[in-house]
């Protein structure tokens, strides 16, 4: 009888003990889930960024360097130094949204995608505008050797580096519709909200950004040359390269806006210039812009 008593304790103990043990798992169990779930919560969008696509929208301000135009035909070969060039600014306005007039306006438009949490790649298109400085002075070498009853024939001559206005009736010359660089870009986010001391990253997250692209220029440049008549198509006359570096503030977790310094080298040895196929001019600059963009972040 005794052992009989023994053995039923010992198998109630035993019961009690796996209990605690089944009731000490579980309880772990449910405490993680509640973090995990918890973590989930504040940071599915904002701790990891891949497999999202990002969409940008917005407007720039742009600076050339002084280039080197060089302009051929079948009776002319000369070229004009250090040409001075500005942009176009449209300013804060509704043309930035309206789909009619959108060119109107200097644009910057970037679709990305990130392939991890800190890099992506992305397609963009920025539309600058290059304005040739009108009247300024520049030195000119070369020849004009136009029929005499052309109207630009007034400016026939072999120079060797003269001086000479570049008046309207010699040249009118720009990228207004634009200067625009497509290109492919490859860039890093890197999250410093903790240098503001923000916690809650999926209200408001602040990043730094970098990239480096490449790709075509697709002018449609606007030229008058030596009264002949104007020009004015789209036309792929070259190639750029460009470096930018930015800031990027998310909120709420879908949008942001940035602002970006970009930097880079352009160079266009086809630049169409009269309706005469063989009427060409090639140049080459350095240009900046500053960009100020709305846009979008969504996880697919």
């Amino acid at each position: 009888m005794l052992n009989r008593f023994l053995s039923l304790r010992l198998n109630e103990n035993q019961m009690k003990l796996n209990s605690t043990k089944i009731l000490s798992v579980v309880f772990f169990c449910v405490l993680n889930w509640g973090a995990y779930a918890q973590n989930e919560v504040t940071t599915r969008y904002n701790a990891h960024n891949k497999g999202k696509v990002f969409l940008s929208w917005g407007g720039n301000r742009a600076a050339y360097t002084k280039s080197d135009i060089t302009f051929k035909g079948d009776d002319y070969n000369f070229t004009l130094q250090n040409v001075k060039a500005h942009d176009r600014p449209k300013g804060w306005h509704i043309d930035y949204v309206n789909p009619k007039r959108v060119t109107i306006s200097q644009t910057n438009f970037k679709l990305g995608y990130f392939i991890s949490d800190k890099y992506y790649l992305a397609f963009g298109f920025d539309h600058m505008k290059y304005d040739m400085t009108q009247d300024q002075y520049v030195n000119i070498n070369g020849y004009i050797n136009l029929s005499e009853d052309e109207a630009g024939a007034g400016y026939n001559g072999v120079y060797n580096n003269e001086s000479i206005q570049l008046t309207k009736d010699f040249l009118e010359y720009e990228h207004t519709d634009g200067l625009n660089y497509v290109y492919l870009e490859f860039g890093r986010f890197d999250d410093i909200s903790s240098l503001f001391r923000i916690t809650n990253i999926d209200k408001i997250q602040v990043n730094i950004t970098e990239g480096i692209g490449i790709g075509g220029l697709y002018p449609k440049t606007n030229t008058t040359l030596l009264s002949k008549d104007r020009y004015d198509e789209f036309h792929v006359a070259g190639f750029g390269v460009s470096l930018s570096a930015g800031v990027n503030v998310k909120f709420f977790k879908y949008f942001f806006v940035q602002g970006d310094l970009k930097g880079g080298y352009i160079n266009m040895p086809d630049v169409r210039t009269t309706m005469n196929s063989s009427d060409k001019a090639s140049q080459d600059f350095m240009f900046f812009e500053s960009v100020f963009s709305l846009g979008g972040i969504f996880k697919i």
